[in-house]
């Protein structure tokens, strides 16, 4: 039986209990969604727009809704101003990462 590799936008340290997602966003969607894979990156559609960090403020209010989580627990560590995050999870807990592994189509 083969092991699947595990996907490089998903990390999980369970020395510091924090998820990082890699994700890209597509801001000004019609509405917020899990949209698949981005290359290497999980792709989230945003409906807000990417002006006034609008976007990424809904990013976080997403995130917080869809994973069941605080948004306090959310931070956009990489590419605030970019399409391309690295987003931190503190006290995610590995149940959340196998969840979001599960989300992800195949490559």
């Amino acid at each position: 039986m083969a092991i699947e590799p595990q996907p490089a936008c998903i990390t999980y340290d369970a020395q510091r209990d924090c998820l990082t997602l890699t994700v890209h966003v597509q801001p000004g969607a019609k509405s917020s969604a899990f949209a698949g894979r981005h290359g290497d990156a999980f792709k989230i559609r945003i409906a807000a727009p990417a002006v006034d960090n609008k976007a990424n403020a809904a990013l976080v209010a997403f995130l917080a809704v869809a994973l069941e989580l605080r948004p306090a627990q959310i931070r956009i560590r990489q590419g605030g101003k970019g399409r391309r995050k690295v987003i931190d999870i503190a006290a995610a807990g590995a149940a959340l990462a196998a969840r979001l592994r599960a989300m992800l189509p195949p490559q």
